[in-house]
């Protein structure tokens, strides 16, 4: 079983259930998805970079990436409709907790002069999304065999419509949320 689901299990629903008082079990917090999206705007120039980005993906996420197109034509980035232009990974269950355990343990730590992310990035509806600038901040891509970096936005989707309990879901799994700066503490404050 994975780490994370385990601690979910034991330790993490019950003390969530407790803080914000649900009877329910089905009303405890949870997480639903990751989903993994890779857009790959030079694809329209050089496809090698899109089946690079492709293969990366899915060494990162453990599965098979689908290939996203173009929606709509957009001449002034010379975009026709049809045009493969990224690709994605939803992650559920044991590979969705792995990933987590990978991303928080592993991944961040490894960013440079990396604060904690932003603790203000959910949507509103309980879902939280982070942006990475390069994919070679996970030990499974080799930075030396790559000519071009690529950024990537996860996307966490958790069960419930409060961006606080969806906080404290993911901090309670140890995520680094940036603590928020003292009033007057800022660069340039007195």
């Amino acid at each position: 079983m994975a780490r994370l689901l385990d601690q979910y299990n034991t330790t993490v629903a019950p003390a969530l259930a407790t803080k914000f008082n649900l009877a329910n079990k089905m009303s405890i917090p949870k997480m639903d998805k990751i989903v993994i999206n890779m857009g790959v705007g030079r694809a329209t120039q050089d496809k090698a970079i899109l089946e690079v980005a492709v293969e990366s993906l899915a060494r990162i996420s453990g599965q098979k990436p689908l290939i996203t197109k173009a929606k709509t034509s957009v001449s002034g980035f010379r975009l026709r409709e049809g045009n493969e232009i990224g690709c994605k990974v939803t992650l559920r269950g044991k590979r969705m907790y792995e990933f987590l355990d990978r991303l928080i343990s592993v991944a961040l730590p490894r960013i440079r002069d990396f604060r904690g992310v932003n603790p203000n990035s959910f949507d509103g509806h309980g879902n939280y999304t982070l942006g990475l600038a390069e994919q070679v901040v996970f030990p499974e891509i080799d930075a030396d065999k790559m000519h071009h970096t690529q950024g990537m936005d996860i996307t966490i989707v958790t069960t419930t419509d409060s961006d606080d309990q969806a906080r404290e879901l993911l901090k309670s799994f140890g995520m680094p949320f940036r603590q928020p700066l003292a009033s007057g503490a800022g660069p340039g404050g007195r």
